[in-house]
């Protein structure tokens, strides 16, 4: 009987100890719902931070153009004169120069990535992997200005003595794509900054490329090689659909470095506001313009030019990612059409 009297008494005295659990269960419970709200709202504040930084630029760069808008109105897109004394400026010669050496690196620099990340993860042997993928990383180190004095003090010298000769002898002579490639071999011009640019921008492209071919699960290359399929068709079949975000975005990358540089496009461009049909006679792009005359602007006219110019470059990059947004959403509703 005191056996049980015992028990009884040492349940009673074990029952309090039940709110007092609750007690700090509730709240931890409320602690760590504290800590959850904080960081919700943090991301949320870099989030909308981030996007109105975006628009601030873009407030800033249209105020600051408002001078030029009103002087050259829409004839500074189709204008090719670029004059500071008489204050009459036009961006054509910039824009064009932009999107053709932009385009040129793009059309060197696809094929060649795609090729370098293609070999590093289907063809390499795997003691050459590492190193060959550290020396095209290492690549994207050099800066831009080292670019553009091996381009201005090597490339150009080389380019102007053999291979522009040749371009012009054999490509230039054919009806349509001949006047792309004639003039006098200077070595600096349009043409040169682009195969700058490609050489740029490939280390950039290949190693996004690189990465997102090695994500891509081994059992689905595995399947298509049993079925009989070939190193390219399980690459054009299996590797690029799965990936084709990632790698919409290395080229993405790509092209943003190539719109976007100025010291090594400034050193082999030319620099020159004149408007050809021949991508071998100098040029000039928005960005080497800025770097060019941006501390020598004086008026009012002169400086607000210079900053449409990079208003103009702001939007041509919003305008190409909105485009590769949407050619991904075309891709995405088109796949399981085909079989």
């Amino acid at each position: 009987m005191s056996a049980v009297v015992n028990k009884l008494q040492g349940f009673e005295q074990a029952v309090p100890a039940a709110p007092m659990s609750k007690t700090i269960s509730d709240a931890s419970l409320r602690r760590h719902h504290w800590f959850d709200r904080l960081f919700r709202h943090t991301t949320r504040f870099f989030a909308f931070f981030v996007l109105l930084l975006l628009v601030g630029i873009l407030l800033s760069l249209l105020m600051g153009s408002l001078p030029s808008i009103r002087a050259s109105g829409f004839g500074f897109f189709v204008t090719s004169e670029w004059n500071p004394v008489t204050e009459r400026f036009g961006a054509l010669v910039p824009i064009v120069g932009t999107l053709v050496t932009s385009a040129i690196a793009l059309l060197i620099g696809i094929p060649v990535s795609f090729g370098i990340a293609l070999f590093l993860t289907e063809l390499s042997p795997l003691w050459l992997r590492r190193p060959l993928g550290t020396a095209i990383e290492l690549l994207a180190a050099i800066p831009s200005i080292i670019y553009g004095m091996w381009g201005l003090f090597v490339f150009a010298p080389v380019f102007a003595s053999y291979v522009q000769p040749a371009l012009s002898s054999t490509l230039g002579a054919m009806p349509l794509v001949g006047v792309l490639f004639r003039g006098p071999p200077m070595g600096i011009g349009v043409l040169t900054a682009g195969i700058i640019l490609a050489i740029m921008v490939i280390p950039f492209i290949a190693s996004v490329m690189r990465d997102v071919f090695e994500i891509v699960p081994a059992v689905l290359k595995e399947s298509a090689y049993a079925l009989g399929s070939t190193t390219w068709e399980v690459v054009w079949n299996v590797v690029l659909p799965y990936t084709k975000v990632g790698v919409m975005g290395g080229i993405m990358l790509g092209l943003g470095r190539a719109l976007g540089e100025t010291m090594a496009v400034t050193f082999v461009i030319g620099n020159a506001h004149r408007l050809s049909a021949s991508i071998m006679v100098p040029g000039n792009s928005i960005a080497s313009a800025l770097a060019n005359e941006f501390t020598e602007a004086v008026g009012d006219v002169y400086l607000s030019a210079l900053i449409e110019l990079g208003l103009i470059l702001f939007l041509i990059t919003f305008i190409v990612l909105a485009l590769s947004k949407l050619l991904l959403l075309r891709l995405s509703r088109m796949e399981g059409q085909r079989t």
